[in-house]
């Protein structure tokens, strides 16, 4: 049996399993054997376990005409925060006693926010060895819309962890780099240095370096790279929060409270526009931007109606 074979063995028991446990519709399958095509094509499992599957990077493409994320009223499953017990093992140790030495309370409550609005709990499903036991969602919050895909919790979770790490004291004056791209070499060479694995760190390091192309509207990005965004950018100025339960977002931020997070978000972006009126996050603003002018980035943080009761 080649390694293609089985791989696809694995795919037909992810699908069958799946819809035993009505975790997916027939219509959904054929989406999800779009996405394994690559990884057939590349027969490296590591692929889909690190969350490297390619999916579209524009959201707008990715909810277009979806039959749970559309329209007025998208499905919002009613789940709590408890739900959605953190990944535990000694480099998840490792990395949160770092991230919580580094950063400020506001900003580590919200990396553990991203990763309960945009985790789901895994069963696993895979037989196969010699390939990982790639996870299939149960539950989901943003990916209630998406449970045929799959992925390595405690890898996103460590991208939740060390998204923002950039923006750090230790940091964002002392490079003229912009945090993401600052923030995702940290993250990879502590991955490394921790004794994690290459592809693991790559894709922490992947997605921090993307999490702020909101307005990149071609291509593709990784699975964990989409999910990062929408938790991040749906904790910060409340887009897409309609697709989550409210009850999930008031356990969350009872759980990490947002502590007036906003501001302090809002105050650190206009740090680094200061710092460096060449960074990645002028990307929110307008051509040519400019101290003294007004950030719309800032303005729109501010401007979180969805977490402003929560503030």
């Amino acid at each position: 049996m080649t390694s293609n074979d089985v791989f696809l063995c694995s795919v037909i028991d992810l699908v069958t399993g799946a819809l035993i446990h009505g975790f997916v519709s027939k219509a959904s399958i054929s989406t999800f054997i779009s996405l394994s095509v690559p990884i057939m094509a590349n027969a490296d499992p590591n692929v889909a376990f690190y969350g490297f599957t390619p999916v579209p990077r524009d959201p707008d493409v990715l909810f277009a005409n979806h039959p749970t994320a559309s329209g007025d009223r998208p499905k919002q499953d009613l789940f709590v925060a408890e739900n959605f017990p953190f990944p535990d093992s000694t480099l998840v140790r490792d990395v949160k006693a770092f991230v919580k030495n580094e950063l400020d309370e506001q900003t580590f409550n919200h990396s553990n926010r991203v990763f309960i609005y945009g985790e789901y709990s895994p069963i696993s499903t895979s037989r196969y060895p010699p390939f990982p036991r790639i996870s299939a969602p149960r539950v989901a919050l943003v990916k209630t819309h998406f449970p045929q895909w799959s992925y390595d919790q405690e890898t996103y979770y460590l991208a939740s962890l060390l998204h923002d790490i950039g923006t750090a004291q230790k940091y964002l004056a002392t490079t003229k780099m912009s945090f993401e791209f600052k923030g995702a070499i940290v993250a990879r060479e502590l991955i490394l240095q921790l004794g994690g694995v290459e592809d693991q760190a790559d894709s922490v390091c992947d997605a921090i370096v993307r999490h702020q192309d909101i307005f990149v509207k071609g291509g593709n990005i990784t699975m964990i790279g989409q999910i990062l965004q929408l938790a991040t950018i749906l904790d910060n100025v409340g887009i897409r929060a309609n697709l989550i339960h409210p009850r999930l977002i008031e356990t969350t931020t009872a759980a990490f409270p947002r502590n007036g997070w906003s501001e302090h978000f809002a105050r650190v972006v206009e740090t680094e526009l200061k710092l460096k009126p060449w960074c990645h996050s002028t990307t929110f603003e307008i051509p040519n931007w400019k101290e003294g002018v007004q950030s719309n980035f800032a303005t729109d943080v501010r401007g979180n109606s969805v977490m402003k009761p929560f503030d």
